[in-house]
């Protein structure tokens, strides 16, 4: 029998992964009914944390953490179950770290290497720029996982897995451009986000450039700080609020699929059709992206491939088998029912 992942623990007990981490570790951060009720799953489906950090002290010299930026995308859900897996198939125990949308990781991790002895770090999620002396500070090997993709020549000493977000971002609304597509509206980040985020919408704005489209400031509509970012929440809010302002659109880029569910539900709502009205896009490739109605146009992410890759670099830096490495994945661009082409 194939053995339970903390991730099925998690959607067993109705909690997050990084609470069932915290739960494991007997942290003081968590609620003593909620733990109760996680530790009483665990009993039930006989799940056994690989050197679980309660023996921290006894297997330090053998702990990966993995710190999270972002840890209610689904997207990486699948990244996670491959993390868990791979570290456990190799002997090592995991460490799930949350880092708020206003933390510094680079801090979080610094911080943690003080207080535990680690043997690799991997960053999920989070800036796409950073500084390199605080880098340097890490005294352990590192990866950059699905972030560290910019045009800043110092983090080519660093090792990273990525797709490249601003040109597969461009591709997506190259792709809306050709289709007769001029007023196209977009759910991003704030402007003074460094995010992944940020480079797609560089790239949003980069390929209307060159289809001779005007940047419409008024159709560039930005997350609610107040909503947690990249959610469905998030993009039903910004997508209602685009549509009372009456401003006109015939499509809308979401730089998250679970953003452009959010869109098409306050479309549907406002009594509109999809893609007859609006055409919808997102980004990313989760599943829930397919089987939604009507299927939505994404750019799909290798998520286990680059989760895979993550895993190999950080072990072959671990066991000193390689310096630094590079891996820009090629991405998807998936086209499905949420779009359509347009004649004027």
């Amino acid at each position: 029998m194939e053995r339970i992942t903390i991730i099925e623990i998690a959607k067993l007990s109705g909690v997050g992964v990084t609470t069932v981490s915290r739960a494991i570790n007997n942290h003081p951060d968590i609620n003593e009914e909620t733990k109760a009720k996680i530790m009483q799953v665990i009993k039930e489906n006989n799940y056994i944390p690989n050197n679980s950090a309660r023996n921290l002290k006894l297997s330090a010299s053998k702990t990966i953490a993995v710190l999270i930026k972002g840890i209610t995308n689904p997207f990486f859900n699948p990244m996670i179950k491959v993390f868990e897996q791979e570290i456990q198939r190799k002997k090592y125990s995991l460490i799930l770290q949350r880092v708020d949308e206003k933390q510094d990781e680079i801090e979080v991790a610094i911080e943690m290497e003080k207080e535990r002895r680690l043997k690799g770090i991997v960053f999920l999620g989070g800036h796409f720029s950073y500084s390199v002396d605080k880098l340097n500070q890490l005294t352990v090997p590192f990866v950059l996982s699905t972030t560290g993709m910019s045009a800043e020549s110092e983090l080519n000493n660093f090792s990273s897995v990525v797709v490249d977000d601003f040109k597969e971002s461009y591709r997506m609304v190259d792709y809306l451009c050709k289709q007769g597509h001029k007023k196209i509206a977009t759910i991003t980040v704030p402007t003074d986000d460094v995010s992944i985020g940020r480079l797609r919408y560089e790239g949003y704005k980069k390929a209307l450039e060159d289809n001779g489209v005007s940047v419409n400031e008024r159709l560039v509509r930005f997350m609610k700080e107040d909503i947690e970012g990249y959610s469905m929440d998030n993009g039903y809010a910004v997508t209602k609020e685009l549509l009372e302002s009456q401003e006109e659109f015939t499509a809308i880029f979401a730089i998250a699929d679970s953003m452009a569910i959010g869109a098409c539900k306050a479309i549907f709502e406002a009594g509109k059709r999809i893609p007859e009205d609006y055409s919808v896009a997102g980004f990313d490739g989760l599943d829930i992206s397919y089987y939604y109605n009507p299927s939505i146009t994404t750019i799909r992410q290798p998520v286990e491939e680059i989760a895979e890759e993550t895993i190999r670099i950080l072990f072959d830096l671990i066991y000193k088998k390689t310096k630094h490495s590079r891996k820009i994945f090629p991405a998807e661009l998936l086209v499905r029912e949420s779009t359509a082409g347009i004649s004027g």
